[in-house]
């Protein structure tokens, strides 16, 4: 699988993009606008220069890295070669389910077919093709160039084959690729997205301030980044339409969204993307905000 093709260009398709360039692969990226691509290249160039700082890659292999990488605005001829397309497009399952319908009739019969979706079912995506032995999922981590780890969902019609293949290619990447099989919120969400809102009912009940909660979770249970920190990186309508897929999916109530994360989007307060989530992000800098007036 040498010639890849990822579909959007947002912050997972860049990166998706950036690490198979990286790794030699003849990488199509494609998207709607001329200037979202603009925009996911000059994100690329700045990563690629952050990893040559670091001392992490050569000038060489940059260049070499953005040489491996063209941009299209129309998908049947930035799909008509490929041997692999990851789908990275908005989380929204009509939008996927017309992408693949075009993807089954774009490319060659033997190309399979990727989604990066964080939730969303793949055997619902496969059922709209003619090929469902050959889609999968390749759920990416963000940033896509430094996270290991590459959550490979097998549908009920995805074959042995394919899934092989995806799991040697993902660790051709460098990255670490975990089988998991086709439910709601696949592992890393079904158990991420709980915490997060379980968060939020926090903040919402007014237990405890956006600052004191991520500082429990970071010093008393070691993560990195607190919960409600790292939903706003997520974004808070990543989020939210996680949850609604693990809702409506399983139709337990503990999966429904907190009513503050309902708010905080439909405000228009989506996290880092928008400027202001959990916490404020204008001028660069990071401070708390007050999100109970949404409550």
């Amino acid at each position: 699988m040498k010639k890849i093709t990822v579909v959007g260009s947002g912050t997972m398709g860049n990166g998706i993009a950036h690490t198979f360039a990286q790794f030699g692969h003849e990488v199509n990226l494609v998207d709607v606008s001329d200037n979202a691509l603009s925009k996911a290249l000059g994100t690329i160039n700045k990563n690629l220069d952050r990893q040559v700082a670091k001392g992490t890659i050569t000038e060489a292999d940059k260049s070499n890295t953005l040489a491996n990488i063209t941009i299209f605005t129309d998908l049947k001829n930035g799909v008509a070669d490929a041997d692999l397309v990851i789908e990275a497009a908005s989380e929204n399952l009509d939008l996927k389910l017309k992408i693949f319908k075009d993807l089954d009739a774009f490319t060659k019969p033997e190309a399979i077919l990727a989604s990066n979706t964080s939730s969303i079912s793949i055997t619902r995506i496969a059922a709209v093709t003619g090929r469902g032995d050959k889609v999968i999922g390749m759920h990416f981590m963000n940033p896509v160039p430094v996270m290991k780890l590459v959550e490979v969902i097998r549908g009920y019609a995805s074959s042995d084959e394919t899934t092989n293949k995806i799991m040697e290619l993902s660790a051709k990447l460098d990255k670490v690729p975990v089988a998991v099989n086709d439910y709601p919120g696949f592992v890393a969400n079904r158990i991420l997205m709980p915490m997060i809102n379980e968060a939020i009912f926090t903040l919402h009940e007014g237990v405890a301030g956006v600052e004191e909660i991520d500082t429990v979770m970071k010093l008393g249970m070691a993560h990195p980044m607190g919960p409600l920190q790292l939903a706003d990186f997520i974004g808070l309508d990543v989020c939210l339409a996680i949850l609604r897929v693990l809702h409506d999916g399983f139709g337990n109530p503990k999966y429904a969204p907190c009513p503050l994360l309902v708010n905080m989007v439909m405000a228009g307060n989506k996290g880092v993307k928008s400027g202001e989530g959990f916490y404020n992000y204008a001028n660069g800098v990071k401070e708390a905000t007050v999100a109970k007036k949404f409550s």
